[in-house]
Parts: C-alpha cells; structure tokens; sequence
C-alpha cells in the first residue's frame, strides 16, 4: 500500500478560545483535550506503516514551539515549513504538494488542522482508507462529519449521489456556509448533510493540476517561494514570493470549483475545538454535567466550563456558564455566546492591551520567561532555560540586569569574562555589557532577573550570535 502523507495546517490564532489561546501561543499547542497539545495529537494520528512523516505548515514565530512538541510526541524526520506571512490554506497546502510531488509526484495527501479534536481513531482510519481510495481514482476528497447538534460554528456539506466502485465515497453536491441557528437546525434533519471538518484526501499531482487550471494566481508564487527556499536549522524557510500568493483557502480555491470533488461521510467523534462551548461538550463530566479543570471549586453550580491555570476559581450558584483563569486575564461567559468571546479580543486590540495577542508568559526556543513584577523603571522576571540550550550574545542600550540563580547552574558571559553562577548566587550585568547565559547542567536553569532603566522594551536588544538563527 503507497503510503499518505500528513499535511499539518499549525497557523491559526484561536481568538475564540481567549484568554488560553492567543497568538503567541495559540491554541494548537496547548494540552486542551488530552496529556498532549492538540499539534501533537494530531500528529500521532498519523504514525505508522501507512504513513510517511508529516509536513507542517507554521509560520517563522512558532518554529521551535513546532519542533520541540513534535520531538516530545516521537515524531521522526517531520518537514517543518516556515511561511514568510500568514496566506491561509490554499497557499499553505500548494507548498506541501509542490513539496511531496518533487520525490513523489502521486504521493498522496492528508491535509488537516493541526487543532481539531477526534476521538475515534478507529473510524478516523476507517474514513481515510476509504478517502485514499477515492483519491487514487482521481478525486478531490472531503471528509463530512455527522452532526451531532445544530452547530451554526460550523461550514456544511451537502452529500450527492455514490461512487461507482468506490465505498462509501459520493459526489459532492454543495457546500454551504455558516448558517444561523434557525437553518442549522433544519439542516441537520437532513441525512445526507455534514458538518465541513476541513480535512482532504488527494494525490500532490491532482492537486498542483486542478491549481494550475483553476487558481494559477496561487500556484505560481509558491512555486517560486519553494524553488527560493533556504535552509534554516530544521527548517525549510520558504521564500518572499509567498506573500504574492493571494489569502484563499482551499474550500474557495478550489473544492468549490472542481468537478471532481467527493466526500466520504464519517462519524469519528470530531469537533474543531472552536469554541468554549465545544470544549465543554467533549469534556469530562461530573453529576452536574459541570467540567472543571485546573484549580476550580464548583458549589451548587449545573452545566459549567471552568478551568484555572493559576489562582483557585470558584463558581457558586450559576448555571450554564464559562469561566476561564489565567494568570493575567480572566473570561466569563454565557455558553450560547462563546462563538463571539473573539469580540473581546478585537475590542482589547483597539484599546492597545498586550493580552489581546501574548501570554505573561513567553516562550522562546531555549526555554521560556513570564513577568512577576513590572514596575515605572524596573521589572522582575522568572527565566528557564532548558537543558543545554542558551540564549544570544547580546547587550542593552537602556537597562541593567540582575541575575539571581534559584535552580541549576549557569554559565554566563560578560564582556571578556565567564563564570559559573549557582544556585543562591548572582551577578550584575551593566547597561551596555555584552553578555550571554547558558545552562551547562542537566536540569532546567531557573534564575529571577532584575531590569532597571528608564526603558525594558523587548526591542532594546543588539544581538551579536545566535544559536537559533535570530536577528
């Protein structure tokens, strides 16, 4: 049997699971519905005889987020291709075909969201086997989800007439767009209509045709951003031409005007995650049918979403709602309105808060940092580094730090000199001292550092070297 290829979509934002997902650490990588992000559970999906590593689409920000949580996962030899900008799926998938097809011209791919719950794994390989068929005899294959409920969160499609030869795979009659409540719930009555998962099944040269007939505006950028690519660590770094490509997805693109698309009927237990409300529905459940993660207290509370990554959050007396902690935001909602908790996040872009977009915490491809106090002209900070990972050499035109080792040992750099820092020591680094620290040790090095000066901007950074190939 040829075996499939993974195609992972990982650049979405999740604003509407505010405040956990945002864009600097958005929803596909956080554990929301098992021990693993929802990047690696989507990958571990696919490990086996009948399939190759996968590729992943991310873009330049998440690289090493992308990397590490797929090594933690055991995923061998992934392809990890970097965006230049944000163009949406059509592009994204066009760089993956162009990518398989230049070993494999019929190899065949699994396209899918890197954010998506399924809980059947059994039926899942079930439909993709039945998929791969259809692809193989020259199709453009969709997977529809039997609904479960009148979701309006979601795109639709309308199954047509069977295959000839082929099991349980039909034409696709139409797609249909998010519709309100009131037309949900008469589409569902309607046994042949299917929630749109956003996953596809085709051969890479299938694809790059039906592109080159209908949307050669998309392929040809790509084409030429994959012929510039360069090497970057790990990573294949796609060239500027991408950002030409136009922002289109692959429903739009293409699905909706081919004639040769399909769609293969399934019922996997899947759910896009888009929603608090969605989350709550695949949740575990106590005799009040609340689901309560993290530190929560429930007390005469029915049918609740609460989940605490930090300070204990108590509900009492409340019904059908969702409350969410973070260690710098809270959100409080009615279950009917968790399709539009991205208002609040447009509504804290317009007022230029920080949380609409990062997390107090920071991660970074050595190990992460989060705030602890930020004063007018000072600000403390917690710093990790992971085990034999190190920061740039850099130095600072407007501020000083203080170093405080609690955990670990750390070799440091400055100007000329190098020295162990250990546990309970610390060291001084003035305005404008070159310096560096690494974690030379086998545990993870955790020190608090003190920053004094009339600016503590991010961008007051000159770097000299860098491990991780950052300006």
């Amino acid at each position: 049997m040829q075996q499939i290829v993974p195609v992972i979509l990982s650049g979405g934002s999740g604003t509407r699971l505010w405040p956990v997902s945002r864009k600097s650490f958005p929803k596909q990588f956080w554990p929301l519905i098992g021990q693993n992000s929802m990047l690696a559970e989507t990958a571990l999906r696919a490990v086996g005889e009948n399939f190759s590593p996968p590729i992943i689409v991310t873009n330049q920000d998440h690289r090493f987020v992308v990397a590490e949580q797929l090594r933690e996962a055991g995923i061998k030899n992934p392809r990890i291709l970097l965006e230049p900008a944000g163009r949406n799926s059509a592009p994204a998938i066009a760089a993956a075909a162009l990518l398989a097809a230049e070993t494999d011209p019929s190899a065949i791919l699994w396209i899918m969201a890197a954010d998506a719950a399924i809980t059947d794994l059994p039926a899942l390989h079930r439909a993709i086997a039945q998929g791969t068929a259809a692809a193989q005899a020259g199709f453009f294959v969709t997977f529809g989800m039997k609904p479960t409920a009148p979701e309006s969160g979601y795109g639709y499609i309308a199954q047509g007439a069977a295959l000839p030869n082929l099991e349980n795979a039909f034409q696709l009659a139409r797609f249909i767009e998010k519709p309100d409540a009131a037309k949900a719930a008469k589409l569902i009555t309607d046994p042949k209509n299917f929630w749109n998962s956003g996953m596809f099944i085709f051969t890479a040269e299938f694809l790059l045709a039906e592109m080159e007939r209908l949307a050669p505006e998309i392929l040809k950028p790509v084409r030429a951003a994959l012929k510039s690519r360069t090497a970057d660590l790990d990573f294949i770094r796609l060239g500027a031409a991408f950002t030409d490509a136009p922002d289109i997805s692959i429903d739009y693109a293409i699905a909706e005007k081919t004639e040769k698309a399909a769609v293969v009927p399934a019922a996997i237990g899947w759910s896009d995650v888009g929603s608090w409300s969605a989350l709550a529905e695949i949740g575990p459940k106590d005799e009040s049918q609340n689901t309560a993660l993290g530190e929560t207290l429930l007390i005469d509370t029915k049918n609740c979403y609460a989940r605490s990554d930090g300070i204990i959050t108590a509900l009492l007396g409340v019904e059908n709602i969702v409350v969410v902690t973070t260690k710098d935001a809270v959100l409080v909602a009615h279950k009917d309105h968790t399709q539009d908790v991205k208002k609040i996040v447009e509504a804290l872009k317009t007022r230029k808060r920080p949380e609409a977009d990062s997390h107090n915490r920071m991660y970074r491809p050595w190990g992460f940092y989060e705030s602890l106090i930020h004063g007018d002209r000072f600000q403390v900070k917690r710093i990790v580094v992971l085990p034999g990972e190190k920061l740039s050499l850099q130095k600072h035109f407007h501020r000083s730090e203080h170093w405080v080792v609690v955990a670990g040992v750390a070799l440091v750099t400055r100007d000329a000199e190098t020295q162990l820092v250990h546990e309970n020591e610390s060291i001084y680094l003035p305005v404008g001292a070159i310096h560096r620290m690494e974690n030379p040790g086998k545990i993870p090095l955790t020190l608090i550092e003190v920053q004094s000066g009339p600016y503590l901007g991010e961008d007051d950074i000159i770097r000299f070297e860098d491990t991780y190939g950052r300006s």
